[in-house]
């Protein structure tokens, strides 16, 4: 028998062969079908997003921006593909001859020769991988390029290096972005060409003799060269990026700009540097010629020993004896100029500041008077009573109302009212029966605004409606009521097709409409409907019997999101608010444009500036750049709620950086002259940037470089007193500041002194757009010794007065809840007048009702049914009529009597009762403890009835109240 071997068990071999002709076909179907899906995946994005730029007619923002990457991609990935591949071709092509071959080079010879058949392979996929690195990496730069090659002039230079601020905003982020690059292509190319100089024998590393050949030395040195020549360059810029330097100094985290020491050490060794550097590169490329890096390697070590010494050792030398002995001399010319140039770059260099004393010598009859004039308080809390808002009119389960809700003015008999609104959205999570057609084809919309009048409530303590109801019916006449965009309407619908929409349901039934606005992307077209089936990942969009001729898909359906997407060069304002305006229900956004690189201004971080105790995801700011130095709000714009149209106006017709985006992309920004005079109406000072420039005038607010040194003027955002650890929010109020002579709609805040509680300033902007003082920023500070209580103080001092926490107890009798409402201050004749408002939220109700009214002035503290009973009480004028007022519920109404002494004496026997109490749970004593919880228990009824039985004579009167839930 023939020896088979000894590899392994004897019998029957199996041949493995080629797969069949019919296997290798599916394969390859397989593998084409599954290039095709990819490529589809892609295609669908592309074309999607094509799609919904050209339904809200900004498809030249998609074409200008996508030609923009490609562009950047293009020039920048080629330039590094050819940079790095010619010095890979060069090196190569200066390779020594192989000859006499040492062991280095004998280990090295496999790889030659393994990659001798794929050298221009090899080539083509170095370069391409570089160049689609880059190209990707200097798409990303579009915003950056589009700023360089449209920018327009500031008009202001900085005082260092008189160059315009444009130099700084536009100019030297594009040449940092050039200057990295350079440095990516000269380190990558000396690495690859080392490497293939190593490969092929040019450099040597243990082979005795020469360590590298002359041509490899020449090509080398010439790419130092060109790294030490950028680096030289950088040096220069380095200069400029003083004036933009971002660092910690004194009063302030964020100081931006030059110091002593960065103007008398660091810019003269910056330029000192700049000429050894080139020396140093000239050195390099002399290598050509000697063939030696003895010199070069001397200056590079110069150079560096240089940025040591000069850059590093002699500034710390120049700070510790010229600057730390005299500090505030030597840096007060330039603190001065990071003062002007801040207070510039906010547009707060116009804020009025002037003294006030806190305290009041007026008469308790002029305060009085006073009280009624100098402000319209807006007892009704945007932020407490979205509930009732959702309790009251609310309608159907799948219908909501944010969180918040927002604050706006309609005129009423010819006086403009300040008015709490909300919208009735769409809440998929409410639809009764959840599935696809029902959250995409029949709950689609919301419907109708809700307003209610911010200065007054109905005489149950709820809001007073002024419009209301499903179809909506008040003082807003007729308009198109359908919300089919809006700050809660997140998900994709799909309308206007064979499907009938629910449109509102009352009492005969449920209502159907079909969508007859041209928004949104037609889904006829079979290639679309596949697109949003993979872009959506829900297959029924392509085959379901539900979408048909006319049908459209509807997305990107907030407000924020739609003027974002069509200027994403803007920063968004984190509260859009509705409004009718021309018979429709628009979104109003304020939008910002911002810079990072306006000199000696110092940079802010939106997103911390703008958190207060109301922020939420919902009402984040939306930012382009988060640290800034530079923000104006440039333009307002309106979203359509029916129709989705997204129109942008030139709000700031001075600011250089709109201009140079309006350059970038002309006929996206209508002018300022095209907004209708219903709108102009509605129009405010935005929010966010308020918070920005007070977070700015805690410092800023100094313009004298000794004070803000010493930081003894410093101010501090309060906490908000009902939400602790979250900064105060600002309020909108209409009232008058001491020098104005009637109410504007204004913005205001308060400010404490640097680490205590008392009030340090008040502050209040002009919010009203119509006004010739819109803008204006008054801040009356008080003195720095004042006892004037600051917003925590006063909220302490509610709560520990003994009458105050015995009528408290009682509004939490059974298991109501007590919130507080917005804690407004006016100032007043000199004083301070604080006023908030008290809501119960009853177990019964499960919405907060106001009841009650807080109010104090100097020392003085109310606590009453009404505002107008408080303001009375704190004032000493109880016994006066008020006239013009019939609302006899908590927002007005007539004086009350005093409390009756059996009502007093009901509370101080509850009193009793609770201390006693108190002191059996602190010995342990659990029975005595419950035997007074009963006792009072038994007194708060005995109140709560002598309450309601009134003074005899059939009137409410004090806590008695006209309300008997009281």
């Amino acid at each position: 028998m023939p020896d088979r071997g000894s590899g392994g068990p004897s019998g029957p071999r199996i041949r493995v062969g080629r797969p069949s002709r019919r296997a290798r076909t599916l394969l390859m179907t397989a593998g084409v079908l599954a290039v095709l899906a990819m490529l589809f995946v892609m295609f669908a994005g592309f074309w999607t997003d094509w799609l919904w730029y050209r339904s809200v007619d900004y498809s030249s923002v998609f074409t200008k921006t996508l030609w923009t990457k490609i562009g950047l991609f293009a020039v920048f990935g080629l330039l590094m593909a050819v940079a790095v591949g010619f010095n890979i071709w060069l090196a190569h092509r200066l390779r020594p001859p192989l000859s006499a071959m040492s062991l280095e080079q004998q280990s090295l010879d496999r790889y030659r020769m393994g990659l001798a058949p794929y050298k221009k392979w090899v080539l083509l996929g170095i370069t391409a991988l570089v160049g689609l690195i880059s190209g990707a990496s200097a798409a990303g730069q579009w915003r950056t390029w589009l700023m360089w090659v449209n920018g327009v002039s500031f008009g202001t230079k900085d005082p260092q290096f008189h160059m315009d601020v444009s130099f700084y905003a536009f100019d030297l982020p594009f040449y940092r972005f050039l200057l990295s690059f350079g440095f990516a292509a000269a380190v990558l190319s000396l690495i690859a060409a080392a490497l293939v100089h190593y490969l092929y024998g040019g450099l040597r590393i243990t082979t005795p003799g020469a360590r590298a050949t002359g041509q490899a030395t020449g090509h080398l040195s010439v790419l130092l060269g060109v790294f030490v020549a950028l680096k030289a360059i950088a040096y220069w810029l380095d200069r400029y990026g003083l004036a933009v330097k971002s660092g910690d100094f004194k009063s302030t985290d964020n100081w931006t700009g030059l110091k002593y020491v960065d103007a008398n050490a660091y810019l003269p060794a910056k330029t000192i540097l700049f000429i050894i550097a080139i020396i140093c590169a000239l050195l390099f490329f002399a290598t050509i010629w000697r063939r030696t890096w003895q010199l070069p390697v001397i200056g590079f070590g110069l150079m560096v020993l240089s940025a040591i010494l000069i850059g590093g050792l002699y500034p710390a030398i120049v700070q510790k004896f010229q600057v730390q002995p005299n500090e505030q001399a030597k840096e007060a010319p330039y603190i001065k100029k990071n003062i002007d140039a801040t207070r510039q770059a906010y547009d707060i260099d116009d804020s009025q500041v002037r003294d006030y004393t806190g305290t009041s010598k007026a008469s308790n009859d002029k305060l009085r008077d006073a009280a009624d004039t100098t402000a319209s308080m807006r007892l009704l809390d945007p932020n407490v009573v979205s509930p009732t808002f959702q309790q009251k009119q609310q309608v159907r389960g799948y219908y909501q109302f944010p969180a918040t809700l927002d604050v706006d003015r309609y005129k009423k008999n010819g006086k403009d009212q300040d008015t709490v609104v909300g919208l009735r959205e769409i809440n998929t999570n409410g639809i009764p029966e959840k599935n696809w057609i029902n959250e995409h084809f029949k709950y689609t919309h919301g419907y109708g605004m809700v307003a209610a009048k911010g200065t007054t409530v109905d005489k149950d303590g709820a809001p007073a409606f002024t419009e209301k109801d499903l179809p909506p019916k008040g003082d807003k006449g007729e308009y198109e009521g359908r919300v089919y965009y809006g700050e809660k309407t997140t998900q994709y619908s799909i309308v206007g097709g064979p499907q009938k929409e629910l449109d509102y349901a009352d009492d005969k039934g449920e209502k159907t409409y079909t969508y007859k606005g041209k928004s949104g992307v037609n889904l006829s077209n079979p290639v679309n409907r596949a697109a949003y089936a993979v872009n959506f990942n829900e297959p029924q969009i392509l085959y379901s019997g539900a979408i048909g001729e006319g049908s459209r898909i509807l997305y990107n359906r907030t407000p924020k999101e739609r003027v974002e997407a069509v200027a994403p060069w803007l920063t968004i304002d984190g509260d859009p608010y509705p409004a009718v305006v021309d018979g429709r229900i628009k979104w109003i956004v304020d939008a910002y444009t911002t810079t990072n690189g306006y000199p000696y201004s110092s940079r802010t971080t939106l997103g911390d500036t703008t958190q207060d105790s109301l922020t939420d995801g919902q009402r984040s700011v939306v930012a382009q750049q988060n640290r800034v130095n530079y923000i104006r709000n440039s333009v307002k714009a309106t979203v359509d709620a029916y129709s989705g149209d997204v129109d942008m106006y030139q709000w700031d017709s001075k600011d250089p950086v709109l201009k140079t985006w309006m350059k970038a992309f002309p006929d996206t920004v209508k002018p300022k002259s095209a907004i209708s005079d219903d709108l102009m109406d509605h129009l405010r000072y935005p929010q966010d940037l308020f918070k920005v420039q007070r977070d700015l005038l805690q410092t800023y607010h100094v313009t004298s470089p000794s004070q803000f040194y010493s930081g003894s003027e410093r101010w501090q955002i309060p906490d908000d007193p009902t939400h602790k650890g979250n900064a105060v929010p600002p309020y909108y109020l209409s009232m008058k500041m001491p020098d104005q002579q009637k109410q504007q709609f204004s913005l205001t805040t308060t400010f404490n002194p640097n680490k205590r509680e008392t009030l340090g300033a008040f502050m209040a902007i002009d919010a009203d757009a119509r006004s010739n003082e819109y803008g204006k920023i008054r801040i009356l500070r008080l003195p720095p010794n004042t006892t004037v209580s600051g917003p925590s103080q006063v909220q302490s001092k509610f709560n520990s007065d003994p009458a105050i926490a015995e009528k408290i107890n009682l509004l939490k009798r059974g298991d109501s809840e007590v919130e507080y409402g917005n804690l407004l201050t006016v100032p007043l004749e000199g004083g301070l007048l604080y006023a908030e408002p008290v809501y119960v939220r009853g177990a019964d109700t499960n919405y907060p009702r106001m009841r009650k009214v807080l109010v104090t002035y100097g020392e003085q503290i109310a606590f009453e049914d009404t505002l107008e009973k408080a303001l009375d009480k704190v004032f000493d004028t109880e016994g006066r009529t008020d006239e013009g007022d019939d609302d006899t519920g908590p927002g007005g109404g007539d004086q009350d009597p005093p409390p009756s002494g059996e009502v007093q004496e009901s509370l101080k026997d509850a009193q009793d009762a609770y201390d006693a109490g108190q002191k059996a749970l602190e010995r342990g004593d659990w029975e005595e403890y419950g035997k007074q919880q009963k006792l009072l228990e038994d007194a708060l009824k005995d109140a709560a009835s002598a309450e309601k039985k009134g003074p005899g004579d059939g009137k409410g009167g004090g806590d008695k109240g006209g309300d008997p839930k009281n």
